[in-house]
């Protein structure tokens, strides 16, 4: 069986490696965009910043492993422009050669991902340090362009924009955040924006919250960010807005995308073209609490839809269970949780809902030194069923959100989280779980 993969990372390679342990003598022809196989891509604010100490650490396996170990016929600098389903044929063009290329497949995978949007109505992005950042050659440019700048200028206030910011702080270097919206976070309720915000000023960050950016101002260099209210001088700009799948060579195929251009699957990770798989960030993914196709682009969803979509490939029956839309981040002192639905996202979609919020402690209050946590529980206002939750402190998030969306996956209500038998010890808990304490507010 002839297989082709379209990507080389996450998705891509944890399909690739399911049917060489799968499918003995399987033909696999992998065509990567740009150089390097299999990195994780969620570490690049931290080697920014100083804490890894190279980008090598990120690489998880070598091209050479995947061509030499596992035969497979792993092409780099492969960019694929157009796939026609019905010949089951894939063409395009390397990048460094211009020389066109065309692989055939009886099953084909489409692991492209995502890429960094850069509105292109922005005036002035022909000047020299505006940098995004999802790729290991982009964060190896960002460095040597952060190395004789002072003032930064980050424009996004979501996840990569706060991991930034931090990472940049950490350089020593002025840091500023323009967000279109009136809070950075985007994710969590408006009433939890504030403890974000003030971690944001505590540490010396300069929040311009809503302003709209419509391009930027320099010679050869920028030397400011425009905005609709006043122009922002800066020396270097890290764009973080939002990302886009790379799904564009698909548009004149049948293979079904939705309005955003994402690749529509099954629980097989199968497209609507017989033998077409797709998986990882530019494909759909089923929310569990939602009850329909959703896309919240993550590296660990994007290793599972590879793994299941290897086997389906190679004929072993395994479905994708789904997400709850669990996500953490470090900002500074605080770690920042949620999973499933906030009130905002139970609102847009018609859910009857109510909420518990508490102030608690990581862990039992006499024990030296516990940290505040905040915490809100959204849940059906009918069936009392969790529908989801959002943490911030600065220390202990990380466990309560993964006991939330473990109960979130189970369909659990709230009452049912006062009943679990949970890890205490002073020195990590109190003798009821702050989730606990929340879950115990329904008066039951």
């Amino acid at each position: 069986m002839k297989y082709c993969i379209i990507g080389g990372d996450a998705a891509g390679m944890s399909a690739a490696m399911q049917i060489v342990r799968n499918e003995k003598d399987a033909d696999i022809t992998v065509l990567e965009k740009g150089g390097i196989y299999s990195y994780g891509q969620c570490g690049l604010p931290y080697v920014v910043g100083g804490l890894i100490p190279s980008t090598d650490k990120l690489i998880a396996r070598s091209i050479e492993t995947f061509r030499e170990k596992y035969g497979m016929d792993a092409r780099t600098f492969h960019e694929v422009k157009a796939i026609d389903t019905h010949s089951k044929t894939v063409c395009g063009v390397h990048t460094k050669t211009g020389q066109s290329f065309e692989v055939s497949y009886d099953k084909l995978l489409v692991a492209t991902g995502v890429s960094p949007i850069i509105p292109k109505q922005w005036t002035g992005l022909h000047l020299k340090g505006i940098y995004p950042l999802k790729t290991i050659p982009d964060a190896e440019e960002l460095m040597t362009g952060l190395k004789d700048v002072q003032n930064v200028t980050i424009i996004g206030g979501g996840y990569i924009g706060l991991e930034m910011a931090e990472n940049v702080l950490r350089l020593g270097k002025k840091v500023r955040i323009i967000q279109r919206s009136n809070q950075l976070g985007n994710i969590f309720d408006h009433d939890f924006a504030p403890y974000i915000h003030e971690e944001a000023e505590k540490h010396g960050i300069e929040l311009c919250l809503e302003e709209e950016v419509l391009g930027f101002k320099g010679d050869d260099h920028v030397q400011f960010v425009k905005t609709a209210k006043k122009d922002y001088p800066t020396d270097l700009v890290i764009v973080s807005v939002g990302v886009s799948p790379n799904t564009d060579f698909l548009k004149e195929t049948n293979v079904a995308l939705n309005e955003q251009g994402v690749i529509v699957v099954n629980e097989a990770m199968e497209t609507s073209v017989d033998g077409v798989y797709a998986a990882g960030d530019c494909a759909t993914h089923y929310h569990r609490v939602k009850k329909l196709n959703d896309h919240i682009p993550l590296g660990t969803t994007a290793n599972k839809q590879g793994r299941i979509a290897g086997l389906n490939m190679v004929g072993v029956k395994k479905p994708f269970r789904g997400i709850v839309g669990t996500s953490i981040i470090q900002f500074m002192d605080l770690t920042l949780g949620k999973t499933g639905l906030s009130n905002k996202e139970a609102e847009k979609l018609n859910f009857p809902f109510s909420e518990i919020k508490i102030t608690s402690k990581s862990h039992a209050s006499y024990y030296p030194d516990p940290k505040k946590l905040e915490i809100k529980l959204t849940y059906h206002k009918e069936t009392e069923k969790l529908l989801g939750a959002q943490i911030i402190g600065e220390e202990g998030v990380d466990k309560r959100i993964d006991v939330l969306s473990t109960a979130l996956y189970h369909e659990m209500d709230v009452e049912e989280l006062a009943d679990l038998d949970l890890a205490y010890a002073p020195p990590y808990n109190g003798s009821w779980d702050p989730i606990q304490q929340a879950a115990r507010r329904l008066g039951k």
